[in-house]
């Protein structure tokens, strides 16, 4: 018996005729780009175009080395506060004010300009939506409210990163105005802090004056009590390098003593805790400073090393009972515990040395006791003197900072002098072009985008359809087994597998047409249900009927797609013959949409696949779509058939009259090829049959319809699209 087996095709997609789709539809496309860009050109020239021009201002202080006051830092604190990044922000926020801005409003009489007061000229679609409560009434608004509205939506007042520069932009239908309004907010803005710097500088006048008077009386009464209180004190002054009483200097030395003293004992009584902790808890005393400054403990503990070394090394061969091992333990623990006593020993040092530190601070204690009794006199007075000093010294440096303030104001005011904070570093100019609507740019978009939506809308229907689809050139594994012979002595070995393309017939030496399986002479044993109980038994995906008879075999292919049905299987039957024999026993009407229109790409699956009226099986008839059309995409068959099987349980494929190449494209994984017989003696059954043993399908069955109820003659025509 021979066998086929033919591997499921993948589908690629054909670049080529993608292509050829968008040369097929260029007019279609061409008209769609014109339309659109036309549409988009007519948006474009309907809308108002927008100028934006702007202005832009230094924030800097222009004080100079000639007029900033003597003894002041070269940067201010004022000036600092104003170029921060807080302050920076503060004069955006002074731009955008709404007194400013009405300010500017006002000049400009912007007021009278619709564009700012919508109040006259409303249109129907905002009066609509006025009238159903959508937007607020623009006659309810105050007018200087709507100004500001308006205004705040054209202007744009920014600061330039890393720099104190601030952007003012306006946008504005009138190009002048859209130059004007930057240039007449800067000069107000520049205005306003000149005013604002002229009346601090004269408040700031009086107040000193008045200041002035009073510093003036209190300095002279502060003087006068430091020269009384010398003249009745008798204070000792130390050394000419300390102008302190000598009682002062001494309780000074001593306490700085004292406090060394105190350091002393608290670090050796810190020490003393944390060794005798380490000694007590049982933990390591190789990170105690102290105990490791022992000549002795260090000597113990390189030898204790030696011998652990020594140990770890002999563990390696002796057991832990061994003597020399017991013995190295014993050695170590032995170390252990000197070294441990040697610690204590540092430890009671340690102690001795916190006790020595006690005893000389309990005496410097006494010492300063006593010195502050002998001084505490001197130190009254010196501290009322002191008190009094700084008193004088404080009133004189105030009055004679407010002195140099307040001629330094004097002489700004008489000058009506205030140095600028800000500068306009560049005026807005009269912009050239609108900055919307970018008529070239947009026009160039909507082309890009018209030409790209309309080439993608051609590509993706041509994909859905399946018109781009082409099976994939991949090779198929094709096993033909022979039965063995008489003469052959070693049948098992005559196997031969050969990997040829889909495109070439495999050569195969034809086999006597005794082989095909018959089922049995009888006609109950090669009928419908011996082949609906071969399919369901062998689990086959598909089956494809052959019927060299013509039109009275596809009886047939219908009995076997109902039985399959009344086994509770999913069966659809597709009807490849030109007369629509097979579709025409199972659909009243058979002029609909079928596997040609599907083909065409001028329907989908789900307009060509109908209910069988008899059964649940369904049915892809014929079609009625031109057959040449539907012939140059014969390709898409497998495709077409492999989606089908994902589908059903079993697809049943009436080939008619086809050959062996017919069945190429058709044949799966696991299909079964049939032959539909009517009558046993037409010389059209052999004449096949031999032709497909011949082309390797040599596991065939023969099927007949007998008893099937049969149809009227059809025409002639016996083609089939599976050719």
């Amino acid at each position: 018996m021979a066998r086929m087996d033919n591997t499921t095709q993948d589908a690629d997609i054909d670049i080529g005729r993608l292509f050829g789709a968008l040369w097929r539809d260029k007019v279609l496309i061409v008209a769609g780009i014109i339309i659109i860009a036309g549409l988009a050109f007519l948006l474009l020239s309907s809308m108002t175009p927008k100028y934006r021009s702007e202005a832009r201002i230094l924030i800097e202080s222009s004080e100079s080395v000639f007029t900033r006051p003597q003894g002041s830092d070269q940067r201010s604190d004022t000036t600092s506060s104003l170029l921060d990044p807080e302050g920076i922000a503060s004069q955006v926020e002074i731009l955008r004010s709404s007194d400013l801005l009405m300010q500017v409003a006002i000049d400009l009489k912007l007021d009278e300009n619709d564009e700012f007061n919508p109040t006259g000229s409303l249109s129907s679609l905002k009066a609509g939506m006025v009238a159903l409560g959508l937007i607020e009434d623009p006659k309810l608004v105050s007018p200087e409210k709507r100004i500001l509205d308006a205004i705040n939506e054209r202007l744009d007042v920014y600061t330039v990163p890393n720099s104190r520069v601030i952007g003012i932009g306006f946008t504005s239908q009138d190009k002048a105005l859209a130059a004007k309004f930057p240039n007449a907010l800067a000069a107000a803005y520049l205005q306003l802090q000149s005013k604002a710097q002229l009346d601090s500088t004269g408040k700031a006048a009086d107040y000193l004056a008045d200041e002035i008077n009073d510093l003036k009386e209190s300095v002279r009464e502060a003087e006068a009590a430091v020269a009384d209180f010398r003249a009745s004190s008798d204070l000792l002054v130390g050394d000419g390098t300390n102008s302190s009483v000598l009682a002062t200097q001494q309780l000074g030395q001593l306490s700085t003593e004292l406090s060394r003293v105190r350091a002393e004992r608290s670090s050796a009584e810190a020490r003393a805790r944390s060794i005798k902790a380490a000694l007590d808890g049982g933990a390591s005393i190789d990170a105690l400073s102290d105990v490791l400054e022992s000549e002795l403990i260090g000597r113990l503990r390189e030898r204790e090393i030696g011998l652990q070394a020594e140990l770890a090394d002999l563990s390696v061969t002796l057991l832990p009972g061994h003597p020399r091992i017991m013995g190295l333990r014993s050695q170590i623990a032995d170390l252990s515990r000197r070294i441990r006593d040697e610690a204590r020993k540092v430890l009671a040092g340690v102690r001795n040395e916190a006790e020595i530190a006690g005893e000389r601070e309990r005496e410097l204690i006494d010492q300063l006791n006593a010195l502050k009794v002998a001084s505490a006199n001197a130190n009254e007075r010196e501290v009322e003197l002191r008190a009094l000093e700084r008193e004088a010294a404080s009133q004189r440096a105030l009055l004679e900072s407010y002195l140099g303030r307040y001629r330094e104001a004097q002489s700004r005011d008489e000058g009506q002098y205030a140095p600028a904070t800000a500068r306009l570093i560049s005026r807005a100019v009269v912009p050239a072009a609108p900055i919307f609507p970018k008529m070239i740019p947009m026009l160039g978009a909507a082309f890009f985008v018209s030409a790209l939506v309309m080439m993608l809308t051609t590509l993706v229907r041509e994909i859905f359809s399946g018109r781009a689809f082409v099976p994939a050139a991949a090779p198929m594994n094709v096993v033909i087994t022979r039965d063995p012979s008489p003469e052959d002595e070693e049948p098992e070995d005559d196997i031969q597998e050969v990997e040829i393309p889909i495109a070439v017939t495999p050569p195969a030496e034809p086999a006597p047409l005794e082989h095909i399986e018959t089922q049995s002479s009888a006609s109950d044993e090669y009928g419908v249900d011996a082949l609906v109980a071969h399919l369901v038994e062998s689990g086959a995906d598909r089956a494809l009927l052959v019927s060299p008879e013509g039109d009275a075999g596809a009886a047939a292919s219908v009995a076997v797609a109902r039985a399959l049905a009344d086994e509770g299987l999913r069966t659809v039957l597709v009807d490849l013959t030109s007369s629509g024999a097979a579709s025409r026993r199972m659909l009243a009407d058979t002029e609909c949409p079928g596997i040609t229109d599907l083909l065409a790409a001028s329907s989908s699956y789900t307009d060509v696949i109908y209910a069988d009226y008899a059964t649940g099986a369904h049915v892809i008839p014929t079609g009625t779509a031109d057959p040449i059309k539907a012939m140059r995409a014969a390709d898409r068959l497998p495709i077409i058939l492999n989606a089908l099987v994902s589908a059903y349980d079993v697809v049943i494929v009436e080939c008619g009259p086809t050959n062996a190449d017919g069945l190429k494209r058709l044949t799966g994984d696991s299909g079964q090829v049939a032959i539909s017989v009517a009558d046993p003696a037409s010389p059209e059954i052999v004449e096949t049959a031999e032709n497909l043993v011949d082309a390797g399908y040599e596991d065939l069955t023969l099927v007949t319809a007998a008893g099937v109820d049969e149809m009227p003659p059809q025409p002639e025509a016996r083609e089939t699209f599976a050719r």
